[in-house]
């Protein structure tokens, strides 16, 4: 299960506005999709008008960040429009590629698979939530303390948090409850192959290649969201904050890529339909880092790659002005952010295009991870103990949460059990596809060994559970707490309920469990199979180090402590 993003990725030739050639170049080859972004301080029109001079046709614009999707001839067209000073930068826009499924481990927002294993104030009508019957199995629900919170504020309806992810199954009866479909969005379309007839999607499900807002075909953003907030209605399993809206903001395709575009246009969605909390557990593709001056890369992909930093910077800014708090995987490479590793899997696509680069932490940036107003988020295990594949290092950490680790317990029985990862909601046709449901809606011997469960209520309705892990898991136990904190203290305004994002920050930082570094503070994870590209050094003091940021998140210490951090 991995996941990166969609809409039209930024591919091969990217370049920034520069002097009037003498000669343009002559327009060549099919017809082929571009992103071109707006220079700042430049109008959308302007750069508009200079995409259709240069033999471009404009098919959908951001106004917000000032990105534009046109259509021209596969050549001439970039070095063209780039010598428009209304033009930041262009790039083809074409999905390109099949992202691995044993790759998953390595992006922020995959899970590891493994054989083995046991496979202001809220609403007056507001009313305590209990548990459900499947609770006793979520241990990173009891470690946020979401059991005790909810006793004191479950969730307030009005506060709308949305899954940029790869959809949501909001048929999913832990879902639907919770579910808006009228405020749902997805900004992607099915890819089926690309050029050279690789899979990309495969075949599309529904005619347009365009999902419904409900629908989802990777089963990454329904995991995400049943963590959040799956509803505590007696059946199945209950999210950390069961009483707030989920909205389905799409920007990953069924393959688990998130292209720039889409992702571009579900931040800026977010900002524009009051979305309070939104959640994201992916990097932009194809780049796991963009650098800005690479040696390694060519001049059209270092342009490619600062277009994408540029453009992603702008949505974050602009959804943080509009009252948007935005939380973010770390990343599972198990590589401190302020040194990082090598990169050898960049970039993801065309197939077998990546290549060895040395990564400048100076000026290469993992996005949205590395942009502006985020809320990182790292990931342990049941022991308390960083989980191996996590991101970490006291840059770009803001807490940790339960994320699952499966070798966690080395020595003990616990060690690569299925529980300890963390279970959370299935989509039906995910699983038959993946082979852990049959046809008749069992669980097969499979699904079985994967700790895949079932669960059925008296009317009828059927639901499906899934283990995961990956710092995927644990941002959307943070974007629970977030959601619950706007619930709690946040107040009418003049765009409607909710609470400053860095109000938001600072409650949950400030109310987090401090956690020390180990002793000793230098980990190596041999015992575990793992070689000595993982061992980690924690930095820092019990209130702020390197493994754990400010704490670990805490729900119940949120909703009845954080008062003083709302007015700091």
């Amino acid at each position: 299960m991995l996941v990166t993003a969609l809409a039209l990725p930024l591919i091969g030739g990217l370049a920034v506005a520069g002097p009037q050639a003498a000669a343009q170049p002559q327009l060549s080859g099919a017809a082929t999709e571009f992103t071109v972004l707006t220079e700042a301080g430049q109008r959308v029109s302007a750069a508009e008008q200079a995409i259709r001079d240069a033999g471009g046709t404009v098919l959908h614009s951001n106004t917000a960040v000032g990105l534009i999707t046109a259509s021209a001839p596969a050549n001439g067209f970039v070095e063209r429009v780039s010598s428009s000073g209304a033009v930041y930068g262009a790039a083809k826009a074409t999905s390109i590629g099949k992202a691995p499924k044993d790759k998953a481990v390595s992006k922020p927002d995959a899970v590891e698979k493994e054989s083995g294993g046991t496979a202001g104030k809220s609403q007056v009508s507001k009313k305590p939530a209990g548990t459900d019957p499947l609770d006793d199995e979520l241990w990173g629900l009891k470690s946020v303390r979401s059991d005790l919170a909810r006793t004191v504020q479950p969730g307030d309806k009005r506060v709308k948090v949305g899954v940029i992810d790869t959809g949501i199954d909001g048929s999913h009866p832990d879902i639907a409850p919770n579910f808006d479909a009228a405020d749902s969005r997805n900004f992607t379309r099915d890819i089926p192959t690309d050029e050279t007839g690789a899979v990309v999607d495969g075949p599309c499900e529904y005619r347009g290649c365009v999902d419904p807002v409900d629908h989802d075909d990777d089963g990454h953003g329904t995991h995400v969201a049943g963590t959040i907030a799956a509803a505590a209605n007696g059946f199945g399993i209950s999210g950390v904050a069961p009483g707030v809206t989920l909205v389905n903001i799409r920007a990953g395709q069924d393959s688990g890529y998130f292209f720039l575009q889409p992702t571009v246009d579900a931040l800026t969605y977010a900002g524009d339909a009051g979305i309070d909390v939104v959640n994201m557990s992916f990097y932009v593709d194809p780049w796991l880092y963009n650098c800005a001056n690479n040696p390694a890369d060519s001049a059209e992909q270092r342009l490619e790659q600062r277009t994408i930093v540029e453009a992603v910077t702008r949505a974050l800014d602009y959804a943080h002005n509009k009252g948007v708090t935005s939380v973010v995987a770390l990343g599972n490479e198990h590589t401190d952010l302020s040194a990082p590793q090598p990169d050898a899997t960049s970039p993801d696509y065309p197939a077998d295009a990546a290549y060895d680069r040395t990564i400048d932490n100076a000026t290469c940036l993992s996005m949205p991870t590395e942009g502006p107003h985020t809320i990182g988020v790292g990931a342990f295990g049941p022991s308390g103990a960083k989980a191996d594949y996590s991101n970490y290092g006291t840059e770009q950490i803001s807490v940790s949460a339960p994320g699952g680790y499966y070798r966690d317990g080395f020595g003990t029985d616990w060690y690569r059990t299925n529980e300890n990862e963390i279970l959370s909601a299935y989509p039906r046709n995910v699983g038959v596809a993946e082979g852990n449901i049959d046809a008749d809606g069992n669980v097969t011997p499979e699904g079985a060994a994967l700790g895949v469960q079932k669960a059925v209520a008296a009317d009828g309705r059927v639901g499906y559970y899934q283990y995961l892990q990956g710092t995927s898991m644990a941002t959307p136990h943070a974007t629970g707490v977030a959601a619950l904190i706007v619930s709690q203290y946040g107040k009418p305004g003049k765009g409607g309920f909710g609470l400053s994002p860095d109000a938001v920050q600072r409650v949950i930082e400030g109310t987090a469990a401090h956690v020390a570094c180990p002793v000793p503070r230098t980990v190596d994870y041999l015992d575990e199979g793992r070689d000595a590209s993982y061992t980690a050094t924690c930095t820092g003091s019990p209130s702020f180090n390197g493994f754990y940021g400010h704490g670990a998140v805490d729900a119940y210490a949120a909703v009845t402590h954080g008062s003083e951090y709302v007015r700091s």
